[in-house]
């Protein structure tokens, strides 16, 4: 009997811990599931498999203390940075020109020493080198990168035009960029080869690469507005240093029309390619609904 006994009590104790591992009493923010509370978290076979306000610590083989900690899911930072560009004032034509001919130049070095983390896939926060020798040139690019890395690549070309077609019915184009002309050019090559007729567009001419950056929303707004026209299917706003994505996915409420930024276009292409299809809200048509 008294060997029953021990086994019963085994069983039971193996069933009662049905978590491997309990964080206890961290602060939870979990957007997805709107949670900004202070919570338990459990996991089992490395999954999530309980969050509650308090979870017995006899469910779970090990328990931790997280309390004054933050427990939130995996956060992937999508903007890095491995080249120089020197911050050259009082752009133009010329010298925006051979700003970007240094990206280019470094662009593959830098594409080297991000491998070392060893990713599966490349997203490219530089749209402006991936216009240039139009479709052509944005093919061989491709392959360059694939090649040096070894892995699949989303870049901004590509994947803009890639968002137009998923909109459907666009063939008209207005580009917006904080560019100079003479990048304008390559962007409006790009698209006519592409299949677009590029009816306008708008270089915002910003003075230095870094002010690109501090362009107010409504610059960008006022920049929209003019571009706007019953002849323009869609408004593209290329240069990713330009923060226009609430900007875009306002836009298309009030002017009716997709309103692409090229961050949206990007990222959204790259989840796509990865099989990555649940909505994103707040960022535009694109990342919600396609």
């Amino acid at each position: 009997m008294r060997h029953t006994l021990l086994l019963l009590v085994i069983a039971f104790t193996a069933d009662a811990q049905q978590h491997d591992l309990l964080l206890k009493g961290g602060h939870v923010i979990d957007p997805k599931n709107n949670i900004d509370a202070v919570m338990d978290v459990a996991v089992r076979g490395g999954r999530i498999s309980a969050v509650a306000a308090n979870i017995d610590p006899t469910t779970a083989r090990r328990t931790i203390d997280v309390a004054g900690l933050y427990v939130t899911p995996g956060l992937v930072d999508i903007h890095v940075h491995t080249y120089f560009t020197p911050n050259v004032k009082g752009l133009s034509n010329e010298t925006f020109r051979a700003g970007i001919a240094t990206i280019s130049n470094s662009v593959m070095d830098a594409i080297k020493s991000v491998m070392t983390c060893e990713p599966d896939y490349l997203v490219m926060g530089v749209s402006g080198i991936t216009f240039l020798g139009g479709v052509k040139g944005a093919d061989a690019f491709v392959r360059q990168v694939e090649e040096v890395a070894g892995v699949s690549i989303s870049i901004g070309s590509h994947a803009a035009a890639a968002a137009l077609r998923a909109y459907g019915g666009v063939s008209r184009l207005a580009i917006l960029s904080p560019y100079w002309p003479v990048m304008n050019e390559e962007v409006k090559r790009y698209f006519t080869e592409a299949g677009f007729q590029v009816v306008r567009d708008h270089a915002m001419q910003v003075a230095s690469w870094v002010g690109i950056a501090a362009v107010a929303p409504a610059q960008c707004r006022e920049a929209l507005a003019r571009l706007d026209g019953d002849d323009v299917d869609a408004i593209l706003q290329v240069g990713t240093n330009l923060s226009m994505l609430r900007v875009a996915a306002a836009a298309e409420l009030w002017l009716g029309k997709p309103v692409i930024a090229i961050n949206a276009a990007t990222y959204w292409h790259a989840l796509r390619s990865n099989d990555m299809r649940e909505p994103i809200a707040g960022f535009g048509r694109l990342l919600e609904e396609f």
